[in-house]
């Protein structure tokens, strides 16, 4: 039951609207605060000149002078308040109106500030007494009268002001409900004229349910069948190459008229990069060499709950966005694509403490939202300057909170967790055998449909590629695949055996308890680094526009610019890096374990260089159609035909490791690291359809002795990446295989028996 207390009377301030234009207020006008009177009613008057407060001691009544004056302006406009409910924390409705919960373990004061729509009294602030808005380390408040939606909310909080001691309230500032569902901030992506825009939480309580359809399903794709394609919303249509309406360009709906295109490639998943409402002008806030960059990847999460607003169609609109995003979601099940989430629980947007900047964990209690030193200055194993406090108790809630309202309430299919290292850690940075919140994830019946992935390593070192805490559950970027692959497919020395085992599902690093080879993610491109074509084209990395100097990215690639940095006339130059591109491409669509790809790398999209373009909100990031439609019958139509050869091929994705029964190597010089040649066989023993590749990394021809196919059957050429298209892939194969195979320099091979 909601127990009540004494109505507030609350003034409304004319200082500017949270619904001013554009959304550049940075924030409510500071309120006089007055010694040794608990403020429960605040007014600001229109000319900012004046502070009008009304002030109530609980032991000892104090008014003070203006008081009197005011009276008749603070009643035109009286809450009816009650003390309100602990939980849920964020923004419920409740019978008697609505509830709003905020934990703060080392808070001393918090006040509730709103900002109703349609009105000319913009700014309520409502300060909450703690003996009878306080439960345990929780603040709590129901608000009558109030409207069902397009309120704006923030609180200030204050305590403790020792920094020595991790404390970093800031009473002056509006904070962001760590709990919204829907956030408010800037009305245009990258704009810059609103770099300082405030977020605000909001809720919508109004509309009606989203209709998900009579005949709607989950795509509920077994994890071995998975293809994933890595993406990100705004890059895959903003460019005005897309063909689209300029209102849904870079936008959900934008996406949702692309989906052709990811059928016709053939991929089943999409991983998409951080979708959470986050600062794209983050680098533009001071003078920086960065200061020209729009952060267009999206790692700065400023909410965990909320969907990005500026990626709804239009101008961006919270409620907007979140049905929006749910049309993207069903659309893209009704397609049999599952969604997958790039999630960022290492670190916010909240910068360090030499540059900070406090919007909603650090000022309402940076002792238990982040990770400090002995000294109590931030730790930043996430290279953002901050580490989010994942093992502690209320951060841990908060994080599985937050990924069981995507799964509930927008339908997503699973979460690829950045930089998931870090949540191995304690709350004193040091690793842990056994995380509770990887444990509670992987446990959680909520989350048991979904697929969740992490990316085992951090900034500070901690690489548990292969050693991932993973409770059978968990699969891993396999970032070993990776560098083994580029190695091998270049023509390093020594990389035949390392080539085999992440080829045949890296059993030295999954076969371990129940773990499956689909554990393991492969890739040989991810947004990080190069593209493929960038990977077969330079030697070094050019991040010269990037504004620091070419000293930020990767600087291991292991690439190789086949002849000549960068681009190139050279027709033996370009027809190489094109074989190159389809080796790599052949090798992860035959490898045992789940396949993903890059988005552009279907057409061979190029960043000139750039290994860490995340700044970038330019033709450099976006899908460029053009490009796509001047490769569709080469390039793209290599790799769409690949993609659906595995999916057709159950040989190419076991579900168990490979028994010696179900592949022969066709290889006798293991231990010679001047080797670079492998061929195998992966027998089907159900219907004799076996396949058979072959990897040439030499620059000379290599004559390989084709086994013999199954009884009754014949070898059929399917794909030879040396040859030119259309020819590259025959799907239903060339007869006439004969005896040996000239398989040529820098190329690969693929057979089926039929």
């Amino acid at each position: 039951m909601l127990a009540s207390s004494p109505s507030f009377s609350c003034a409304s301030t004319s200082s500017p609207s949270l619904y001013s234009s554009g959304n550049v207020f940075t924030g409510f006008i500071p309120i006089r605060k007055v010694t040794g009177a608990p403020v429960c009613t605040r007014l600001v008057r229109k000319d900012r000149s004046t502070l009008k407060v009304t002030c109530r001691r609980r032991a000892q009544e104090r008014v003070i002078e203006e008081e009197s004056s005011q009276m008749a302006e603070i009643n035109k406009q009286s809450f009816k308040v009650s003390s309100g409910e602990t939980s849920p924390l964020g923004v419920s409705q409740v019978d008697k109106g609505i509830n709003f919960a905020l934990f703060s373990h080392n808070a001393t004061s918090v006040t509730l500030c709103l900002s109703l729509p349609h009105s000319d009294k913009d700014v309520v602030e409502l300060v909450l007494d703690p003996s009878i808005n306080k439960t345990g380390d929780t603040w709590h408040i129901c608000v009558e009268d109030l409207p069902l939606g397009n309120v704006l909310y923030g609180y200030r909080v204050d305590g403790p002001g020792e920094w020595n001691q991790g404390h970093r309230f800031d009473s002056s500032i509006l904070l962001l409900d760590p709990y919204a569902k829907l956030v408010k901030g800037r009305s245009v992506f990258g704009d810059s004229n609103q770099k300082f825009a405030q977020f605000y939480g909001t809720y919508d309580f109004e509309s009606s349910p989203f209709d998900w359809g009579d005949g709607y399903n989950f795509p509920n794709i077994p994890e071995k069948d998975l293809v994933i394609y890595e993406m990100n919303v705004r890059a895959f249509t903003a460019d005005e190459s897309s063909g689209i309406d300029p209102s849904i360009a870079g936008s959900y709906l934008g996406l949702i008229e692309k989906i052709p295109h990811l059928l016709d490639l053939g991929i089943n998943a999409v991983e998409l990069l951080p979708v959470f409402e986050f600062d794209e002008l983050e680098l533009q806030r001071r003078p920086n060499p960065r200061d020209h960059m729009v952060n267009t990847w999206g790692y700065s999460t400023v909410n965990f709950f909320a969907p990005m607003s500026r990626y709804a169609s239009g101008e961006g609109d919270p409620i907007k966005a979140s049905k929006e995003f749910k049309e993207m979601v069903k659309a893209l099940h009704s397609a049999g694509i599952e969604v997958i989430l790039d999630v960022v629980y290492n670190h916010t947007n909240e910068a360090d403490d030499k540059y900070p900047y406090t919007t909603s964990f650090r000022g309402i209690d940076n002792k238990i939202y982040y990770m400090l030193d002995s000294n109590n200055q931030l730790l930043n194993y996430s290279g953002c300057g901050n580490t989010l406090n994942c093992n502690h108790p209320v951060v841990m809630e908060l994080i599985l909170d937050s990924l069981k309202h995507w799964v509930t309430e927008y339908h997503v299919d699973g979460f690829r967790f950045d930089l998931a290292s870090v949540l191995c850690r304690d709350t004193d940075g040091s690793p842990l055998g056994a995380p509770p919140l990887i444990r509670a994830i992987a446990k959680d019946s909520v989350l048991s449909r979904c697929k969740i992935i992490a990316e085992p390593w951090d900034c500070g070192g901690l690489y548990l590629v292969g050693k991932f805490p993973n409770w059978d559950r968990w699969a891993e970027w396999n970032g070993m695949y990776r560098d083994d692959v580029r190695r091998f497919i270049k023509g390093d020395g020594g990389m035949k055996g390392s080539f085999a085992t992440r080829v045949s599902g890296s059993s030295d690093l999954y076969q371990v308890n129940q773990r499956k080879p689909y554990h393991g993610v492969n890739f040989i491109i991810a947004h990080d680094g190069f593209t493929l074509r960038d990977l077969v084209t330079y030697n070094s990395k050019h991040n010269e526009a990037n504004g620091e100097g070419g000293n930020d990215g990767c600087n291991d690639n292991y690439s190789w610019n086949c002849g000549s940095e960068g681009e190139t006339g050279d027709a033996h130059i370009k027809s190489l890096r094109v074989r190159q591109m389809k080796n790599f491409h052949l090798a992860l669509m035959i490898s045992q374990g789940t396949p993903m790809m890059l988005m552009g790398d279907e057409y061979g999209h190029t960043r000139y260089g750039n290994n860490n373009s995340y700044g970038h909100d330019t033709a450099l990031n976006n899908f460029q159609w053009k490009e796509l439609d001047a490769k569709k019958q080469n390039h793209f139509r290599f790799f769409s035909e690949l993609i659906k050869f595995r999916h057709s091929h159950h040989v190419l994705k076991h579900e168990n490791f490979l028994s010696k029964g179900e592949i022969t190597w066709h290889e006798d010089n293991w231990d010679n690291p001047e080797s670079k040649f492998l061929a195998f066989t992966l027998h089907d023993g159900v219907s004799g359809q076996d396949v058979y590749a072959a990897f040439n990394a030499h620059d000379y021809f290599v004559k390989a002795l084709i086994p013999l196919p199954p009884s009754g059957k014949q070898w059929f050429r399917v794909a030879d990446t040396n040859i030119e298209s259309p020819d590259d892939f025959v799907k239903e194969g060339v007869a006439g295989v004969a005896e040996t195979y000239n398989v040529a320099p820098f190329s690969s091979i693929l057979l089926k028996s039929m």
